[in-house]
C-alpha cells in the first residue's frame, strides 16, 4: 500500500506502512453538514500546520518520533454520493484492521466515524465507543436522512446496542435525544465527569474513541461548522485524552475542523495538538 498523491505527512508520521502499527488517513467529506460546510479541508490544513508543532508531548512525556507511524494521506471521494464515500472509508479502514494495525482518521464531518466503527465491529463484537462532543448526534434522522452527522452515534447504536456508547461534554441536542440516551447510552452532560469511572470499567475491552472538536468552547476552537458556547477548555480535553491511556484503543478519529472559519489558524493548531495527544495516548498501552 503506497502513499496517495497527497505526499505531505502529518509530522512524526513519516514511516513506511509495513513497519508501522498505527495508520493515519484523511476523510475529507462534509456532504451532510447541516449548517456551515468546510470540514473537507480539515485534513489538508492539519498536515500543513502540523510542522509548527513539536513531536514531543510534555503532557504525556512521549514523542511521536519514538514510534513507527504512517500517514496514508487522504482518500479520494466522489462528490454527491454519501453511500459510496462511507463504503470507501469502511473498505480502507477494514484493510488496516485486517493487517493488525490501528486506524486513526482525520475528518471531515462526524458521519465519517460510522464506517470506521463498522470496520472495527467486524473484528471486535464487544466494541465500545467513547464519544467527546458538544452534540448528542442521536437523531433517528435529520430532515428525513438517516445518514447524517447529526445521526452518526445513533447509527452506531443500531449494531452496537445498549451500554456500549459513552458520551461526554454533550450540551446540545433535541429533548427527545437526551430522553432516549437515558435508557440507551451513558451520556454525561457538559464536561468529563465520570470519565475516570468509565475508563476503569472499560479496561481490557476494545474501545473506539471519536473526538468532535466542537466539544471545546468556541473561545478556544471557533473553526467548526456548528459552534456551541459553554464547552470545555483545551487543558480539560487534553487531561481527558491522557486519562484514556490505559485503555485498549483499537481505532479513533478527530473530526469537524473547518479551518477557514478561524483565520488566525488557532483552531487548526488546537486540532493538531489534540491529534498528537490522542496518538500518544493510543500508543502508551
Amino acid at each position: 500500500m503506497a502513499l496517495t498523491k497527497n505526499t505531505l505527512s502529518f509530522i512524526g508520521f513519516e514511516n513506511d506502512y509495513e513497519e508501522s502499527n498505527l495508520v493515519l488517513f484523511g476523510a475529507p467529506f462534509d456532504g451532510t453538514t447541516s449548517f456551515r460546510p468546510g470540514t473537507r479541508f480539515g485534513p489538508m490544513h492539519m498536515r500543513n500546520d502540523s510542522y509548527g508543532l513539536e513531536t514531543y508531548s510534555p503532557y504525556m512525556d512521549m514523542d511521536l518520533e519514538d514510534y513507527k507511524l504512517y500517514d496514508y494521506g487522504d482518500l479520494d471521494f466522489p462528490f454527491g454520493n454519501t453511500k459510496k464515500v462511507l463504503d470507501m472509508i469502511k473498505d480502507f479502514s477494514s484493510k488496516v484492521v485486517k493487517a493488525n494495525k490501528i486506524p486513526l482518521m482525520i475528518g471531515g464531518e462526524h458521519l465519517v466515524t460510522l464506517p470506521a466503527v463498522e470496520s472495527l465491529y467486524d473484528k471486535y463484537k464487544d466494541l465500545h465507543i467513547i464519544h467527546f462532543d458538544a452534540h448528542t448526534d442521536l437523531r433517528v434522522d435529520y430532515m428525513g436522512e438517516k445518514l447524517s452527522h447529526a445521526t452518526v452515534i445513533r447509527r452506531t447504536w443500531d449494531f452496537l446496542g445498549d451500554n456500549k456508547i459513552h458520551q461526554f461534554g454533550i450540551r446540545s441536542g433535541l429533548k427527545e435525544e437526551f430522553k432516549w440516551a437515558k435508557e440507551h447510552t451513558n451520556l454525561n452532560k457538559f464536561d468529563f465527569t465520570n470519565l475516570d469511572n468509565t475508563v476503569e470499567s472499560l479496561k481490557g475491552k476494545p474501545v473506539y474513541v471519536t473526538i468532535d472538536l466542537d466539544i471545546l468552547d468556541p473561545s478556544v476552537f471557533c473553526g467548526t461548522g456548528t459552534i456551541e458556547p459553554g464547552g470545555v477548555t483545551f487543558k480539560e480535553l487534553i487531561d481527558a485524552i491522557v486519562l484514556l491511556k490505559d485503555l485498549n484503543i483499537v481505532g479513533a478519529d478527530v473530526v469537524e475542523l473547518s479551518p477557514h472559519y478561524d483565520q488566525s489558524g488557532m483552531s487548526t493548531a488546537v486540532a493538531c495538538k489534540v491529534l498528537r495527544e490522542l496518538t500518544l495516548s493510543i500508543l502508551s498501552k
